[in-house]
């Protein structure tokens, strides 16, 4: 399991590697609702780990990665709440049975070791962008597992985006981006400026839907020419909406875009996907009451006691 910093082993070639890099938080919360009434034999709730050591399996069988990251938030970015105070202010607390299993994730992870990256006071989109940046300049793909529509900006020919909620789908290429927003990605950051984001408390232009936004877009190519040329948008009363919302745009600009120069660096080494500790997991999973899951990793568990058995006897 990575520390907050993850440190060296990016050296080398990537060919044949992917990786696969997880919004820890995002994945946690869908499977807390995703799932109900489930408990350990001791009464403390487990919805969230089954459904997370269940996601993160069908993710990996999916996509079958060669390297793999979970990356957790740290904090809201002292930045972004200097330029917008209310940012993110709407969002309810982690509610206190989701709060008490992200500890038990965090032991199921070091069990199957697979890294987990937090930074304190960094989000996790930009600790995500970031390392996303850096797997770039190797030449490495990349598959981000995200609900959070903020990582369309990132979509590439090297980088993926698979949706929890729109699994059978597959991995979003840059053809899926436009198709679900009518935008490129290298678009997203101003379509959404445009539209406003209501899961950050980030407002838009009133009455520029994202359909609306997309036909601007198309139209002007960027932000930028439709502010510059706001007097040609139709019809008139949106044209005079944006320019009294020019300032809210370009604060909404710097809020939406993502800050992939974080000094994070990406530990190949550590990220690599190696066995898990099937009895470390054949534990945990009884601790928690999951017993079919106990039973396939205690199976997991008996190749290698012969193996070792018959090390033994042949030594002899």
């Amino acid at each position: 399991m990575c520390g907050a910093e993850c440190h060296g082993g990016a050296e080398g070639t990537s060919r044949g590697r992917r990786l696969l890099l997880i919004d820890g938080h995002a994945y946690a919360y869908r499977a807390f609702f995703a799932i109900r009434n489930l408990n350990a034999p001791d009464g403390r709730p487990t919805n969230a780990i089954f459904g997370f050591v269940k996601m993160l399996g069908r993710l990996q069988e999916m996509l079958r990665p060669s390297h793999c990251a979970v990356v957790w938030d740290g904090g809201i970015d002292r930045q972004r709440l200097e330029v917008h105070p209310e940012y993110k202010a709407n969002r309810p607390p982690m509610p206190a049975d989701l709060g008490n299993q992200i500890e038990a994730i965090g032991r199921f992870l070091v069990a199957t070791k697979t890294c987990s990256v937090r930074r304190p006071g960094v989000e996790a989109d930009d600790c995500l962008a970031s390392l996303t940046r850096q797997a770039g300049k190797l030449g490495m793909p990349v598959v981000i597992a995200s609900s959070d529509k903020d990582f369309m900006q990132l979509v590439s020919d090297t980088v993926g985006l698979i949706n929890p909620g729109d699994m059978e789908r597959g991995v979003w290429s840059i053809e899926t981006v436009v198709e679900k927003t009518g935008v490129r990605p290298e678009q997203i950051v101003d379509w959404l400026s445009l539209t406003g984001d209501a899961v950050d408390n980030i407002p838009g232009v009133p009455g520029c839907g994202p359909k609306t936004a997309a036909k601007l877009l198309a139209q002007f190519q960027s932000l930028d020419e439709i502010l510059k040329r706001s007097d040609r948008v139709q019809p008139e009363r949106l044209g005079t909406e944006v320019r009294q919302s020019a300032e809210r745009l370009l604060r909404n600009r710097d809020l939406i875009r993502l800050r992939d120069d974080l000094e994070v660096t990406l530990d190949l080494t550590e990220m690599e996907i190696q066995p898990a500790d099937n009895a470390e997991l054949a534990s945990l999973y009884r601790q928690w009451g999951f017993k079919s899951l106990a039973t396939e990793a205690e199976v997991r568990c008996q190749p290698m006691e012969q193996d070792l058995f018959a090390l033994v006897r042949d030594s002899r």
